[in-house]
């Protein structure tokens, strides 16, 4: 028995092999042209089975945690969606000291080149780093690029293994950036000055993990905590032989601080100097905007930095992410609303999981004692309303039917006319600040949206818009409740709170959005 189990080892090793022999990276030119529709991925509670349906995920009761080997199972769902590129949030093992959570942050990074075996198929005869390659190359034989989360800090325990990596204060004590409690700030440089060459040689060791597994590239937590020079090198290092490796930085415009006053900023704009393909847009503030125009104001900066650079840069339409609290506790309409913002906005889609289907996030053991830990922390901690990266949770859920419907439209418009939603739009004039509305105009399509950006009341209004001359040349791509009609030039409108409608107007005989 144990010489079959090997020979299938050996068999789906040498099969995933095979393939990735016979798959080219297009990540970076992808992004670039802003066509990545990016899925956010916990292996760990991906592909997990809450068997006796208590809202947990108890090992020792006989419940399964994420897998790699079942998260491919899962991959032939993603694809149906037009997903083609999944985000791995950590997938390196977790620290057990000062931990958050039972099973311990994703983040807390306790080594830079090894899997996480709490990911293992122990049903599964391949090791847990030969089921991550297993993984992507299932991705890859859909079509879909993976890229793998690299954490901004080490784990307390990696601390204790190895100071010399860390930061200290001004008493030498390690630093918690921020209210992380479970990491320790990295030195990224000494105190001439010049980097530390140990900690950069272990993110060498990181890329070259990841890309032996066969991944297209990294997205960097927290990149503003690292210098230019060290980003500098990393990404020319990771990019030796292959220069479609996407690197991709969580930073933002919005970020104007450092995480810790020991820290090092480096700002958006820096990073990209350094190599970096995009980072965040400003969108985790969207409901903080005062006006339509701040829609677009990510988009022309990265266009901004693209033309000093050289070279295409773009952003994530950074409105749902494992930061953020489900979009369905602001409100009913609101997920649809951030839906169709990143099917019409220049940029690149990026949901975490969860979202398709409208998990509110909810854990009913959020916060409580725990019966079992594999940490040092007894509760089940868990941020209110945001995607579980603390414990073995369940998979995702959610019963919105008709926000996966709409996600697969809003990914075919996407890719329709992508051509199109990357020109600069014309803002229209509207007559409440609460009515956000905008144009492209292109090879005879006009694609007109319209929203209320008010999450807690409806807005009445009218919309000036001189490109068509009656309601009926339009064909309603996303409309759901209110009222509009079209006369003297002028939409009027009604709209429900965080409502939005998407409208197309062809020259050519009006046809159904199916068959454009």
């Amino acid at each position: 028995m144990k010489k079959l189990i090997a020979l299938i080892g050996i068999f789906f090793f040498c099969s995933l092999n095979s393939y990735a022999e016979t798959w080219k990276n297009d990540l970076r030119s992808l992004f670039q042209n802003n066509s990545a529709n990016i899925y956010v991925i916990n292996i760990r509670s991906f592909s997990a089975e809450d068997k006796n349906h208590d809202g947990l995920i108890s090992i020792e009761k006989g419940d399964v945690p994420g897998t790699f080997t079942g998260a491919a199972k899962r991959l032939d769902s993603l694809k149906s969606y037009g997903i083609n590129t999944i985000h791995l949030m950590p997938i390196t093992p977790v620290g057990k000291l000062k931990a958050l959570g039972t099973a311990g942050s994703l983040y807390a990074m306790d080594d830079f080149s090894s899997v996480n075996p709490q990911f293992d198929d122990v049903k599964n005869p391949m090791n847990v780093r030969d089921e991550a390659k297993y993984f992507i190359s299932e991705a890859h034989k859909r079509n879909i690029r993976v890229i793998v989360d690299l954490p901004s800090c080490g784990s307390y325990d990696l601390y204790l293994r190895n100071p010399g990596l860390f930061a200290v204060d001004a008493a030498g004590n390690s630093i918690s950036p921020v209210d992380w409690n479970d990491v320790r700030l990295f030195k990224t440089q000494q105190s001439d000055g010049a980097l530390n060459q140990e900690l950069l040689s272990y993110h060498k060791d990181f890329i070259d993990m990841v890309k032996a597994l066969g991944a297209d590239g990294v997205r960097a937590d927290v990149a503003t905590i690292k210098p230019y020079e060290f980003w500098k090198e990393l990404i020319s290092y990771a990019r030796r032989d292959d220069s479609q490796f996407l690197f991709v930085a969580e930073a933002s415009p919005a970020w104007t601080e450092p995480a810790a006053k020991e820290a090092v900023f480096t700002p958006y704009n820096k990073l990209v100097s350094a190599g970096f393909d995009g980072y965040l847009g400003n969108y985790m503030n969207y409901l903080k905007f005062s006006s339509p125009t701040e829609l677009f104001e990510s988009y022309k900066e990265a266009k901004n930095l693209s033309e000093r650079c050289g070279e295409k840069k773009s952003i994530l339409l950074n409105f749902a992410t494992h930061d953020d609290i489900s979009p369905l506790l602001v409100n009913s309409n609101f997920p649809f609303q951030l839906l169709w913002l990143s099917a019409t906005l220049p940029g690149n889609m990026y949901f975490v999981n969860g979202f398709i289907t409208g998990d509110p996030y909810l854990y009913q053991y959020e916060n409580k004692k725990a019966d079992k830990t594999y940490t040092d922390n007894e509760v089940y901690y868990v941020h209110k309303g945001k995607l579980d990266i603390f414990n073995f949770a369940p998979r995702a859920g959610g019963r919105q039917k008709q926000l996966a419907q709409e996600y697969k439209l809003a990914v075919q418009l996407k890719n329709r006319f992508n051509y199109l939603i990357s020109e600069t739009p014309n803002i229209l004039k509207t007559s409440n600040n609460d009515l956000y509305a905008y144009e492209y105009e292109k090879d005879g399509y006009k694609l007109i949206v319209i929203l209320n950006h008010n999450q807690l009341n409806e807005v009445s209004g009218t919309v000036s818009y001189r490109g068509i001359t009656k309601f009926d040349e339009l064909l309603s791509v996303r409309y759901s409740s209110g009222t509009i009609s079209f006369s003297d030039n002028k939409f009027k409108v009604r709209l429900a709170p965080s409502d939005i409608a998407v409208f197309l107007h062809s020259n050519q005989q009006a046809q159904s959005y199916g068959q454009i």
